[in-house]
């Protein structure tokens, strides 16, 4: 009876359903991770495809992994709690997530994490940085925009406290080391701003760093400017300036006086960038983030105004 079984299950049917299964277009996130969805995809299918030659199933387990459970991993989705939910905007939320005890989520400031979402049965994935400090203890917060049509929104939009999310990661490839420029000069549209947040609290939080920075946030309007009470904060730092770009106002009079002389209307174009450029106190290293027409104008942009390839960094 015994050796039957052991024949059943080295049928080819029975390996078929065994097979990994092909990720979705919308299961990758599209941000360039490694390893991606299909990295992972493609590792697997070989560990089957070795397995099913040799007939030993014991070749689909592969290494035993030793990390903890609520360890943060690139390749597996870890659960985490949803502690905290807050509406910043109409459409944006910043959502806080339990570390077990006082733990650190490991992260260096600027990388991102994939989030795993199930809509109508659908799997999908997207990228989000940690807006929390990097040497945040027992929590780990994101900023995440809503769209109205968007899949991974409706799945944010049904969160609620108690609840656990998947997330996996770290990501990224820009890694910040103290005084490793003269001057950063952020570029941030939106949720842009997610992966500047953490990179600037480094510097703040650093008596030791003495890089200059500049920041500056693109919005539609001062009300959906992200983060003003931390903006503000951070701008009464010796060395940090920050400046807003408001696309859907014209003029400062109904804006607090706080903001009147840092806010320019309409779009972030080539002309401001090279003031911006010119009016660095050191020599910049830009960063920038958001929309990928944004991110493609800015760099243009750049060029123009000066900076090299190697003078900048896109998100």
């Amino acid at each position: 009876m015994m050796a039957e079984r052991e024949e059943d299950d080295d049928t080819e049917e029975a390996w078929l359903q065994l097979r990994p299964m092909e990720p979705l277009p919308s299961q990758c996130c599209g941000s360039g991770c490694s390893p991606c969805v299909f990295d992972l995809y493609h590792r697997d299918l070989a560990r089957w495809e070795a397995a099913r030659a040799s007939k030993d199933r014991s070749l689909l387990r592969g290494p035993e992994s030793q990390s903890c459970p609520s360890k943060l991993n690139p390749e597996t989705f870890v659960a985490f709690c949803i502690s905290a939910m807050d509406r910043l905007t109409k459409d944006t939320y910043r959502v806080r997530f339990a570390l077990p005890g006082n733990s650190q989520l490991g992260l260096q400031p600027g990388q991102h994490l994939i989030l795993r979402g199930i809509v109508d049965d659908l799997e999908i994935q997207r990228a989000y940085t940690p807006i929390s400090p990097a040497n945040a203890e027992g929590y780990f917060e994101v900023l995440i925009k809503c769209y109205q049509m968007g899949l991974m929104s409706r799945y944010v939009e049904s969160w609620r406290v108690g609840d656990t999310a998947f997330w996996r990661g770290p990501f990224g490839d820009f890694f910040y080391k103290p005084n490793q420029y003269g001057e950063l000069l952020m570029l941030a549209a939106g949720t842009g701003l997610a992966p500047m947040v953490p990179i600037l609290q480094s510097i703040t939080d650093n008596e030791n760093d003495e890089t200059f920075v500049t920041l500056v946030g693109c919005f539609k309007t001062f009300e959906s400017i992200y983060l003003k009470t931390f903006l503000q904060e951070q701008a009464r730092f010796w060395n940090v300036r920050t400046f807003f770009v408001l696309s859907q106002e014209s003029s400062s009079e109904q804006l607090p006086w706080s903001y009147q002389e840092k806010t320019r209307f309409g779009h972030l174009g080539q002309d401001l960038i090279k003031e911006l450029v010119s009016c660095c106190r050191r020599k910049p290293f830009a960063l920038v983030c958001g929309s990928a027409e944004f991110t493609k104008d800015i760099a243009r942009c750049l060029l123009c105004a000066g900076l090299t390839e190697d003078s900048y960094f896109l998100f």
